[in-house]
């Protein structure tokens, strides 16, 4: 019994926020209960914010393990978005409850994590393990950047996540850079260049 459970323990890995001008790149690991059949699984880009929400309570009360993994926007702009993303899936795993036995990683390429590993194209399509940890990534993100809206209220982000949109784009050219956004992607690394000045950052929420 005791070999059949660890075989069982593959974990699922994805990260969320690589297109984005402005924010963290989030990502997580998630290791499916296979007693505990969560229906509905999917990429998490293809459901509705409801549906995502839903299946992520589910994933995190019914898994027999879930974690996050970060990588802060100064540390994207210090070792670009790829290695960023990379270095938040290795947080993911590292801090997971249970150590898994394999791990598959959506995408073409793997983190070193010091384990068995493989990369699966589409793989948030193909596999639970997977489409999980994006649900859980994507929610996760989300909540930080309705968070950041508040710090932010003028640049949308409750909306728009942080991807380049034209309402976000506009909010770039009328306010300047904030403080969370990416300074070497290409829009905002412009508008420094012309001379921007980055908006103050709100220290704390209005009550």
């Amino acid at each position: 019994m005791r070999m059949q459970s660890f075989s069982l323990m593959i974990a699922g890995v994805d990260e969320v926020g690589r297109g984005p001008l402005a924010g963290p790149v989030y990502a997580a690991a998630v290791i499916l209960n296979p007693h505990s059949k969560i229906h509905g699984l999917a990429d998490s880009k293809l459901l509705t914010r409801e549906r995502r929400e839903e299946l992520d309570a589910q994933i995190r009360a019914g898994a027999i393990a879930w974690s996050l993994g970060v990588a802060t926007v100064e540390e994207i702009d210090r070792i670009n978005i790829l290695q960023a993303s990379l270095l938040a899936m290795q947080r993911a795993v590292a801090v997971l409850s249970c150590v898994p036995c394999l791990v598959l990683v959506d995408g073409n390429r793997c983190p070193q994590l010091g384990r068995p590993s493989a990369a699966i194209i589409k793989g948030d399509q193909r596999v639970n393990a997977i489409s999980a940890a994006s649900i859980v990534a994507k929610v996760a993100r989300d909540q930080q950047m309705r968070a950041l809206d508040l710090l932010y209220p003028d640049y949308g982000f409750a909306g728009h996540k942080g991807y380049p949109t034209p309402a976000h784009l506009h909010a770039l050219q009328t306010l300047g850079v904030s403080p969370i956004h990416r300074r070497t992607f290409a829009p905002v690394r412009q508008l420094i260049s012309a001379g921007f000045q980055a908006a103050p950052f709100c220290a704390e929420l209005q009550s």
